[in-house]
């Protein structure tokens, strides 16, 4: 048993014990412990980042929604989106329910095709009116694509069949017995050689009864596909050749392609030859030739044929 002598010291000890362990933890708790300040910050810095990553996130949503916002504000209206012009989609339907044609082969219309395809929109004319005219203001679509014809009751049966196409009644005196003729006025007539409106030429060969909304345009391409030419008792083309390339001479200004069809027959080779002139053949496929003319009255003196 212990003497009663020994108990204050061990009581003492206890106290400076339990003392020096709570000293301990005081001094732990300084050092590890992050002070008042520093927790105000690491919230503050937490709040931020915080924020800030909602902020981001929001700006994506808003840019999501911009993003989309502006594709269906760019976005065609289903309605008219993709849409076919109307001239493109009668002559897929026209050919699609037809059993005939156009008269040129595929080499001969991709002569003409090369060219519409820089140029149009543009002022096209066309010496004919047959299963190819609606092909040929398709190929033309929003320009001016107009026909010349010299069968009354067949313009009436094709605007029937085809109201949108312009197209006018044209009066040829000639016949193709008189070729020969007409190409000896014309290469020796200095009138023939001379650049006006066929409205007022002396040529002989000058169409003078088109129709007044045919001579007021400058005309970008031309095509010569008729008048009949493939009998005695027909017309010919020796007049509508010569007043094709008078129309392109009397442009004001830049240059006219002209075509001309059926070119394995006397008339059409000989007169595209003489009047549209040599010097300004482009090419040849097959029975089509491409003439490229330019303004004489933009340049004053040029001569007739190069």
């Amino acid at each position: 048993m212990r003497s009663k002598s020994k108990s204050p010291f061990n009581v003492k000890l206890i106290l400076t014990g339990i003392f020096l362990v709570f000293l301990l933890f005081l001094v732990l708790r300084s050092t590890y412990s992050p002070s008042p300040d520093q927790q105000t910050q690491s919230l503050d810095h937490s709040s931020v980042v915080s924020k800030s990553s909602s902020e981001d996130q929001e700006t994506d949503e808003d840019h999501q929604s911009s993003s989309s916002s502006s594709s269906s504000s760019v976005a065609c209206p289903s309605h008219t989106c993709n849409k076919i012009s109307p001239s493109l989609a009668n002559a897929l339907v026209h050919y699609a329910t037809s059993n005939v044609t156009p008269q040129q082969t595929l080499k001969e219309i991709s002569v003409s095709l090369r060219v519409l395809e820089k140029k149009s929109p543009c002022n096209f004319l066309v010496f004919g009116l047959g299963h190819d005219s609606l092909m040929w203001t398709a190929l033309n679509h929003g320009g001016r694509t107009v026909f010349l014809e010299e069968d009354k009751s067949w313009i009436e049966q094709i605007q029937s069949q085809l109201p949108n196409l312009e197209s006018y009644h044209v009066i040829y005196d000639t016949r193709i017995t008189q070729a020969d003729e007409l190409m000896d006025i014309g290469m020796s007539n200095e009138d023939c050689k001379k650049v006006t409106d066929p409205r007022f030429s002396k040529c002989q060969l000058a169409l003078k009864g088109l129709p007044q909304q045919v001579l007021e345009i400058d005309w970008d391409l031309i095509m010569v596909d008729a008048p009949t030419g493939w009998h005695d008792g027909a017309p010919g083309r020796m007049s509508a050749i010569y007043t094709a390339g008078l129309i392109a001479r009397n442009k004001l200004d830049g240059e006219t392609d002209v075509f001309v069809h059926d070119v394995d027959r006397i008339v059409e080779d000989q007169f595209s030859k003489a009047f549209l002139c040599e010097g300004y053949l482009v090419e040849q496929e097959e029975r089509i030739r491409h003439f490229n003319i330019p303004s004489h009255r933009a340049r004053l003196g040029r001569p007739f044929c190069p």
